[in-house]
């Protein structure tokens, strides 16, 4: 539980917030069914989820903060540290970790001094290992403010937060280009993305991804010409 009981936010992000928050409500039937939204709402102003943004919530939907706390505790994409500008979360599950997760993630805990879910001295890069990103034909994944970055290793995710610290452009193997974690947040809770382009790049199923569809097609994957590891569904039945 939070320190309480937990200030107000000055008046003038409180006016903002609150218009915010009143489009977000507005768009459920049920008003705390716009919870979710109203964390990554709250999470976009501070970079996690502080007291004040709990007693927010709970104010906006009529929950005690006891509630909010609750759900904001269960949900591991709400911080309840300052994210750092760039939040790599490292992924430490079965298949990343025995193809090299866990090397990276020790490597760069040294490489940057410090621990899971701690933030840089100066803010740019913060650090947590996560269970699982979905993405395991990429492994081993890093993620950077949610954006992939397959196939990594410990030295290609060391020199990624090289340049992320250095402020040089760091381009995510696939989807939109990288924004700051509170930018994230924001569009997490439900607000456009209004960078040029960024929409058109999130981009399909790259080939690992789509092999197993591929393969249930009959298809032949590159590099096996003619072999068909499984028949395709509609072989052996009647029209």
């Amino acid at each position: 539980m939070p320190a309480l009981p937990a200030r107000p936010y000055p008046a003038e992000v409180q006016a903002r917030l609150v218009q915010d928050a009143r489009e977000l409500i507005g768009r459920y039937p049920v008003s705390r069914s716009a919870l979710l939204p109203l964390l990554h709402l709250v999470q976009a102003e501070e970079g996690f989820v502080s007291p004040s943004g709990i007693r927010f919530c709970a104010e906006q939907l009529e929950l005690t903060t006891a509630e909010v706390t609750a759900v904001a505790t269960f949900y591991s994409m709400y911080r309840r540290k300052p994210a750092g500008r760039y939040h790599v979360g490292v992924c430490t599950n079965t298949l990343c970790a025995v193809l090299g997760g866990d090397q990276i993630f020790a490597e760069l805990q040294d490489h940057l001094g410090i621990g899971n879910n701690e933030t840089t001295a100066d803010g740019e890069i913060s650090i947590e290992h996560i269970e699982c990103n979905a993405a395991c034909d990429y492994a081993p994944v890093v993620m950077v403010n949610w954006e992939f970055f397959d196939n990594q290793t410990p030295q290609s995710a060391k020199q990624l937060v090289d340049d992320l610290r250095a402020g040089r452009e760091a381009e995510p193997t696939r989807g939109a280009r990288l924004c700051s974690f509170k930018d994230t947040a924001r569009i997490l809770a439900g607000f456009p993305d209004e960078r040029p382009g960024v929409v058109d790049a999130s981009g399909a199923g790259g080939a690992p991804s789509l092999a197993g569809l591929r393969l249930a097609k009959g298809e032949a994957l590159p590099g096996t010409p003619g072999a068909k590891v499984v028949s395709p569904r509609h072989e052996g039945t009647e029209a």
